[in-house]
């Protein structure tokens, strides 16, 4: 039977990998925004707590290279490329090398795990863009389903949620809390996906197998004008309303993150730290899944099942696996004008 697909492309964020790359990555994130100067200074200072770079090239450079060994242990004979929205490698030079090696149709891996406009349709644009830009010869590109529920990814964050409990002083795992963490959304946004029930779906069954009785579903790393609602609670609100009551710890696990960027450095272990200590809180951050080997496992599961409508598509919960393709509506966000 011919393969259907002739290659896969990783679609990631991008981000700077030195001081001088700061600022033009974060414009081109802001691009086509009416976000003050300032505010783009204001974030350029948390990257440049960590040197400028972003942990995430390297992590997506890890994960090509685990998915590679994947692939070949599994018989998959399929190139793996590389592209960002924001920062080298480009997605249209990505798309434009697919092109030149003579890849005609392609699938992609997207690093977001859940439906919302930043973190599906948006990637979906991007991808018709480049391959705009490159012309005629551009190869098709599908993107594999959303994973939020699958086995793969909860089987992941369960063993990596547990990890981190480990780390719990034995004197207060009993009154310890799990705040599972995400990137916070405007709520304008929120109406047109299912971000929030996904999210809250894949906390519910990583808490539920470790467990845990416990935890909060929170958010973290919001910007735009404080006029407009957006996702809530803020973790470090959440955090604040743990000490309140009967709880001396807090576990961490920033379960809408697929690997470290610096929402994750920054927002967690910097800002959210600082609010445990100045409350005599433990704090134990989880990790991200990463290239957690059930993880990489599973990436490799999602394009077999495309490779071979035969193979089954497995699911968690309430919601079942999701379509290969996005309804044409799906997670529609309009921008609306600042005022």
């Amino acid at each position: 039977m011919e393969i259907p697909y002739d290659a896969l492309i990783l679609v990631s964020f991008g981000g700077p990998e030195g001081p001088d790359d700061v600022i033009p990555f974060l414009e081109n994130v802001v691009r086509g925004r009416n976000v003050p100067r300032e505010r783009l200074q204001e974030v350029a200072e948390h990257y440049q707590k960590f040197s400028g770079k972003s942990p995430i090239n390297d992590q997506n450079r890890a994960l090509v290279a685990a998915l590679q060994i994947e692939f070949q242990s599994a018989g998959i004979r399929l190139p793996i490329y590389w592209g960002n929205r924001n920062w080298r490698p480009l997605l249209p030079d990505a798309v434009r090398q697919m092109a030149d090696a003579g890849v005609r149709r392609a699938l992609a891996f997207v690093t977001g795990a859940y439906s919302s406009y930043s973190g599906c349709r948006q990637y979906l644009e991007n991808i018709d863009a480049a391959r705009a830009s490159v012309g005629p010869k551009a190869p098709a590109i599908e993107k594999l389903r959303a994973f939020f529920n699958h086995p793969g990814f909860i089987e992941a964050q369960v063993d990596l949620l547990r990890a981190a409990q480990l780390e719990l002083p034995a004197d207060r795992r009993e009154r310890s809390r799990v705040l599972f963490t995400a990137h916070s959304i405007p709520q304008v946004m929120a109406v047109s996906c299912d971000y929030a029930a996904q999210l809250e779906e894949s906390s519910r069954l990583t808490a539920e197998q470790c467990g845990v009785g416990d935890w909060r579903l929170v958010y973290q790393s919001r910007s735009g004008s404080p006029m407009q609602p957006w996702l809530e609670p803020d973790v470090c609100d959440a955090i604040r309303d743990a000490a309140a009551g009967d709880v001396s710890a807090v576990v961490l696990s920033p379960i809408g993150f697929l690997s470290d960027h610096i929402e994750i450095l920054y927002d967690l272990d910097t800002q959210a730290r600082a609010v445990c200590d100045e409350l005599d809180l433990t704090m134990v951050r989880a990790a991200t899944v990463g290239t957690h080997p059930r993880f990489v496992r599973m990436i490799r599961e999602l394009v077999e099942e495309r490779l071979d409508p035969a193979v089954s598509r497995p699911a968690l919960g309430r919601f079942g696996p999701r379509a290969d393709a996005c309804a044409v509506d799906c997670c529609r966000f309009e921008r609306r004008p600042p005022g």
